[in-house]
C-alpha cells in the first residue's frame, strides 16, 4: 500500500516531531509548512524555556514527557540537569507526597528531599523557607529550538520536504476529504492535513468549520542580569547544571542561563490575546509569540524570587518578554481528526514537555490506527458542544491558567461556568439539598443535605469512620445513609448526564456487531454489555446497546469520543443520533423498587415479566418510559427513560408513591461506592486502549465466534490466565483509610502497580481500591498502597464484594 500524501502545517517542535516519527515509520511524502522562517518560525518553540518536569496526575502525559526526555537525549538536545519542586508551605509538602507517588506509579524514579538536601542541591535557596522538595533526577532542560534544526535534518534525510515563509490560507476538500492546502505560495496536495499550527490552531481549525477549543494565553518571562553565585559554574554550551526548580506556591519556576536565571511566572494576571491582532514577521529582535513585558505584572513574582533566592537582591531583572502558549478549558491537549472532514487532523496546545511523545502517539494512529499510549484525555472530541462556546473556553481556559499551579482536589468542580446543563429534575433536587459538581457541563448531585438525619437511624456497623482532611473534601458522610437505603430500601438516581446515542436504520445491527465484541443478534427488547476495542485489543470503550426495534439501538456510551467513533464508521443508511439531551433516566434501584414502580404501571415489571438485561416500552403514572432492567448499584431495579419534557412529571409520580417506601433521592458519592462493590468497571479510569478485556476481567463481554469484530484477531489467543496483569480488588485492611486514585502499589516492597477506582464500601464496611497488579498476584495476598507518603496494608480480595451469586437483582 502506497503511503499517503500528508501536509503538516507548522514546523515547531510538535510539526517537527511528526514529520520524524512519520517518516521514521515509512510514510516518506510528507511536507511542513509554516508562515514563518525556518528553522525558527517565531512560534512558542522559538521563545520556549525548555523546563520538562515529568510527573503529572495524568499517567499518559507523563508517559508522553518521558518519550520526550529519551528522544532528546538520543538527539543530544537535552540538558538532564534533574527537576526540583519545592513546597514552602505545609499543604504544599503535603501535595509533593501525593506527587511523588504518581511518579511511583508511572514509573518516575524521584524521590523527597529535605530542605538540607534542597539546599545542596540549590546553593542559592533560602532553606529556612522550604519544608523540602519533590526531587526527580531524569528531568531537565529540552533545547526545543535546536531540536527543530536536527529534526528537520532528519526528516528531510528521509524524504521529508520543510517549506518556510508560507502561509496557509485554506484547507482544500472534496466530498468531505481533504485534498491538500492552499498557500500564499500556491497549492500542496496531501491526503492527510495535520495542524500543528500552535496558537494559530484556531484559524487553521476554522478552515474545516471546526471549533478548536483553545486560547492563546501570554505568560511571563524574565532574565536577570549575571548572579555573582553562578559565575564559573556554567559555559554558553552547558548553560546549566542546577536542577530546574519550580516554586509552586508563588507560580514561579527558574532556570539557569549560563551565570544569569531565567523565571517564569504565572502569578499574573491572565493575558488573552487575539491572533489575528499579531505581526506575523520575523526578525532579529521579534517574533508573534513573543510580546512586550509588562514590568508591573512581574514585579509581585520579583520580590518573591528574592525571598526564595537571596541572591537575587544583588540583581536586577534585564530583559523579558510576556510569550504566547495554547491553553485549553481543561489544561490538557488537542488531538484527533475532523468530525466532518476525513483527513483532517489536530495535534495542538502541545508543549514542549509533551511534544515527542505526543508526535508519536498522533504518528502511531495515522500509521496504524492505534497508540501505544492511551489519547483519550486528549483526544478533540472530549468536549461537549456546550464546552466549545468561545465564552466558554475564554472563561475556563484563562481559569487554568490561574490554576496551573494549584493543589486541586480530584473532585474540585469548576466554579464558574456552572448550571450550563440541568436535569429536569434539578429544581427538585436544589429543594433536596442537593450538593452538585460538575461533569462535561451537567450539574450531577453527589449527596443530599435533606438525608442528613437518616444518618441517626444508620446501624453502626454502616457508620463510615472519620476521613482525613484531604479525602473528606467534597464528601459528606450523608452518602452512607443514601448507601443503605438503596441496599435495604428504594433510592432514586439521577442517570441524565451518561450519554446515549440511537443508531438505527437498514444495517444498523450488522454496523453494532463489527464495532463491538459481545453478541447483539438478540430479540428486540435485548439489552447487552459490550465492549468496543481498539484494532491491537485495548479497550477503547464499553456500551450498553439495547434492540429497541429491529432496527433502532439505544447505546449507553461513555462520551462525545464514542459519538465521533460511530459517526465515522457509520455506513450508508446508518444514522447514529445523540439522543441525550432531549431525554432523561432515573434509576430506580432497591429491594422495594418493584414495590415502588409496579403499581403505577399496567404493564408486568415482575421477574418473569422483565427479566434482566431486558428492555420494555411502558407507561409509568401515565408517562411513556423506556424500562431497562439494568443496576450498576448491584440491585433490583431499571433504568427508566423518557422524553426532557415528561422527566419531571415522572420525578414527581415516583417519589409521590414512595413516600410510603421511604425512597429517598441518592447521589454519586453513594453510586460509586455501591458500583464497586460490585466490581463494576468505570471506562477511563480502571480500563482504557492500553489494555485488553482479559487484563480488565471483563472476558465474558468478548464472543470471538459471533464472527468479525475491530479488534478480534488482536486478541486471538489472549485469556485471563495468560494475562501479565490483572485489575484488581483490594480491601484495606485498617477499615478507615480511603486514598482517591493513582497512588502507587507495592507487592513485597517494590512498586508494581497504582490505583484506579477507590471509595468506601459501606456494605462491607471497609474502604476499596481497585489496582493493576501483575497477573501473579494471587486473591488473598496482602499488598500495600502508598497514601501521601506512608504504606496502608490491603490484601487483594475475589469479586465483586456483595452479592457475587447475583440474587439480589434477579429477584
Amino acid at each position: 500500500m502506497t503511503a499517503p500524501r500528508v501536509v503538516i502545517i507548522g514546523a515547531g517542535i510538535v510539526g517537527a516531531n511528526l514529520a520524524d516519527e512519520l517518516t521514521a515509520r515509512g510514510w516518506t511524502d510528507v511536507t511542513v509548512l509554516d508562515r514563518g522562517p525556518l528553522p525558527r518560525t517565531g512560534g512558542s518553540t522559538s521563545h520556549a524555556p525548555g523546563l520538562v518536569f515529568q510527573t503529572n496526575a495524568s499517567k499518559a502525559m507523563t508517559d508522553f514527557a518521558r518519550y520526550t526526555v529519551e528522544k532528546f537525549l538520543e538527539l543530544d538536545c537535552f540538558r538532564q540537569v534533574g527537576g526540583m519542586e519545592v513546597a514552602t508551605t505545609p499543604a504544599r509538602w503535603e501535595d509533593l507526597k501525593r506527587k511523588h507517588g504518581w511518579a511511583t506509579s508511572w514509573g518516575v524514579s524521584g524521590s523527597l528531599i529535605d530542605a538540607e538536601e534542597c539546599v545542596r542541591r540549590w546553593p542559592l535557596l533560602d532553606g529556612s523557607r522550604v519544608f523540602g522538595a519533590l526531587y526527580v533526577p531524569t528531568d531537565g532542560l529540552a533545547r526545543a529550538a535546536k531540536a527543530v534544526e536536527v529534526l528537520i535534518s532528519r526528516s528531510t534525510g528521509r524524504g521529508a520536504r520543510f517549506v518556510g515563509a508560507t502561509k496557509v490560507t485554506d484547507v482544500l476538500q472534496e466530498g468531505g476529504r481533504v485534498t491538500g492546502v492552499r498557500t500564499d505560495q500556491g497549492d500542496f496536495p496531501a491526503d492527510v492535513v495535520v495542524s500543528c499550527a500552535g496558537f494559530w490552531g484556531r484559524e487553521i481549525g476554522a478552515m474545516v468549520g471546526m471549533d478548536v477549543p483553545l486560547l492563546p494565553l501570554a505568560h511571563q518571562y524574565a532574565k536577570t542580569g549575571q548572579v555573582a553565585e553562578l559565575v564559573g559554574r556554567n559555559t554558553e554550551e552547558t548553560e546549566a547544571s542546577l536542577p530546574i526548580l519550580r516554586h509552586q506556591d508563588q507560580d514561579l519556576y527558574f532556570r539557569e542561563h549560563v551565570d544569569r536565571l531565567g523565571i517564569g511566572s504565572y502569578a499574573h494576571r491572565p493575558m488573552p490575546v487575539e491572533e489575528s491582532t499579531l505581526d506575523p514577521a520575523v526578525t532579529g529582535t521579534a517574533m508573534p509569540s513573543m510580546l512586550p513585558f509588562t514590568e508591573d505584572d512581574f514585579a509581585p513574582s520579583w520580590e518573591q524570587s528574592k525571598l526564595l533566592l537571596p541572591a537575587l537582591r544583588q540583581t536586577k531583572v534585564e530583559e523579558g518578554f510576556n510569550g504566547i502558549f495554547s491553553f485549553t478549558p481543561d489544561g490538557q491537549s488537542l488531538v484527533g481528526e475532523s468530525a466532518d472532514v476525513r483527513g483532517f487532523w489536530l495535534a495542538e496546545a502541545i508543549w514542549v514537555t509533551h511534544s515527542a511523545g505526543i508526535a508519536k502517539a498522533v504518528a502511531e494512529l495515522l500509521v496504524s490506527g492505534h497508540s501505544e499510549v492511551d489519547v483519550h484525555e486528549i483526544d478533540v472530541h472530549r468536549f461537549e458542544d456546550v464546552q466549545l462556546a468561545p465564552s466558554y473556553v475564554h472563561e475556563t481556559a484563562q481559569q487554568n491558567f490561574v490554576e496551573v499551579y494549584d493543589i486541586l482536589h480530584p473532585l474540585q468542580p469548576k466554579l464558574s461556568p456552572r448550571d450550563l446543563r440541568v436535569t429536569p429534575f434539578h429544581a427538585r433536587q436544589r429543594e433536596l439539598g442537593a450538593v452538585f459538581l460538575e461533569a462535561g457541563g451537567w450539574e450531577r448531585p453527589h449527596w443530599f443535605e435533606a438525608n442528613a438525619p437518616l444518618l441517626k437511624k444508620l446501624p453502626h456497623d454502616w457508620l463510615p469512620p472519620a476521613r482525613d482532611a484531604w479525602s473528606a473534601q467534597f464528601h459528606s458522610p450523608i452518602a452512607a445513609a443514601e448507601a443503605w437505603h438503596t441496599r435495604h430500601g428504594v433510592a432514586l438516581y439521577d442517570m441524565t448526564p451518561l450519554k446515549r446515542v440511537e443508531i438505527s436504520g437498514p444495517g444498523s445491527l450488522e454496523f453494532l456487531q463489527s464495532l463491538t465484541t459481545n453478541q447483539l443478534d438478540k430479540s428486540v427488547g435485548s439489552v447487552t454489555y459490550t465492549l468496543m476495542l481498539d484494532n491491537a485489543g485495548g479497550v477503547r470503550s464499553d456500551v450498553t446497546v439495547a434492540r429497541l426495534e429491529r432496527e433502532v439501538f439505544q447505546v449507553g456510551i461513555n462520551g462525545n469520543i464514542d459519538v465521533d467513533h460511530f459517526v465515522k464508521h457509520a455506513p450508508p443508511g446508518v444514522r447514529v443520533r445523540d439522543v441525550t439531551g432531549g431525554t432523561c433516566c432515573i434509576g430506580v434501584w432497591g429491594p422495594l423498587a418493584r414495590d415502588l414502580v409496579q403499581p403505577l404501571s399496567r404493564e408486568d415489571f415482575s421477574h418473569e415479566g422483565l427479566k434482566y438485561f431486558r428492555a420494555r416500552k411502558a407507561r409509568i403514572a401515565g408517562v411513556p418510559v423506556v424500562a431497562m432492567r439494568l443496576s450498576y448499584v448491584g440491585e433490583l431495579g431499571w433504568e427508566i427513560y423518557t422524553g426532557a419534557d415528561n422527566g419531571l412529571r415522572l420525578w414527581d409520580a415516583l417519589w409521590a408513591a414512595g413516600r410510603g417506601l421511604g425512597v429517598v433521592a441518592a447521589g454519586r458519592a453513594a453510586f460509586n461506592s455501591l458500583r464497586l462493590e460490585k466490581g463494576y468497571r468505570l471506562w477511563g479510569t480502571d480500563m482504557t486502549t492500553e489494555h485488553d478485556p482479559y487484563e480488565a476481567g471483563l472476558a465474558f463481554a468478548v464472543r470471538p465466534a459471533k464472527g468479525p469484530f475491530v479488534g478480534r484477531d488482536a486478541i486471538e489467543g489472549r485469556s485471563e490466565e495468560t494475562a501479565s496483569r490483572r485489575l484488581r480488588c483490594l480491601t484495606v485492611d485498617d477499615g478507615r483509610t480511603v486514598v482517591l486514585g493513582k497512588e502507587p502499589v507495592f507487592v513485597d516492597g517494590v512498586a508494581a502497580g497504582y490505583v484506579t477506582s477507590a471509595a468506601y464500601g459501606y456494605t462491607v464496611g471497609r474502604p476499596i481500591a481497585y489496582a493493576w497488579l501483575p497477573g501473579s498476584v494471587e486473591i488473598g495476598r496482602g499488598v500495600e498502597i502508598e497514601y501521601f507518603g506512608r504504606r496502608v496494608a490491603t490484601t487483594v480480595a475475589a469479586e465483586p464484594l456483595v452479592d457475587p451469586g447475583m440474587a439480589r437483582i434477579r429477584r
